[in-house]
């Protein structure tokens, strides 16, 4: 059993795993590919000048692949559910589970949908500052709570979101992901550029 799944392999969901992964939680992400970012050439991403999304997809996820993420490529997540002690997730061949669930799928809420969420009146998944949903520990990220304001930018933030609210309920006490270069070096070793 994970302790996180995310659905969707764009910016909020590989966000998520990134944060969730680095700070020890188990983390599964499904990914069929179709993010937008194919289409896209982020000229106003901080820190990024320029780059092609495909390009910036697969940093992000080698960068993910470095924490240990445990990620389904082309793989889709038929239907999700809750559990007495968390949640379901179906893909054409297996069955998983895990304490919390992070919806990524952009603009689709199909699954969000199918767990129950709360819908805004602008039929878009009703979610706190924490990405937490009307469902317990199930999170939604990006497209998915906006009906625009559709950027990776603001997607990458909404993924950092869910997971630092997950690692606070998993710490018992507000967690920051705030690393200083002597204490990545000491953490992260070769993954780290100290220049």
């Amino acid at each position: 059993m994970a302790d996180v799944l995310v659905i969707g392999g764009g910016p909020a969901g590989l966000s998520t795993a990134l944060f969730t992964a680095k700070n020890g939680l188990e983390t599964t992400v499904f990914d069929t590919d179709e993010t937008w970012m194919h289409k896209a050439h982020l000229f106003n991403y901080p820190g990024i000048g320029s780059i092609d999304g495909t390009n910036y997809m697969a940093t992000l996820r080698e960068q993910v692949d470095d924490f240990g993420v445990t990620r389904y490529q082309d793989t889709e997540v038929t239907s999700v559910s809750t559990t007495d002690d968390g949640f379901r997730v179906a893909t054409d061949d297996d069955e998983y589970t895990a304490d919390y669930v992070v919806l990524a799928t952009g603009a689709n809420r199909d699954l969000a949908d199918e767990l129950g969420c709360s819908l805004t009146n602008e039929d878009v998944v009703d979610a706190d500052v924490t990405m937490e949903t009307s469902v317990e520990n199930a999170y939604a990220t990006g497209a998915m709570i906006r009906a625009e304001e559709w950027q990776a930018v603001i997607s990458a933030g909404d993924g950092a979101a869910a997971a630092l609210n997950i690692l606070t309920k998993e710490k018992g006490e507000h967690f920051h992901d705030f690393d200083v270069p002597a204490d990545a070096e000491e953490l992260f070793g070769s993954l780290v550029d100290t220049e």
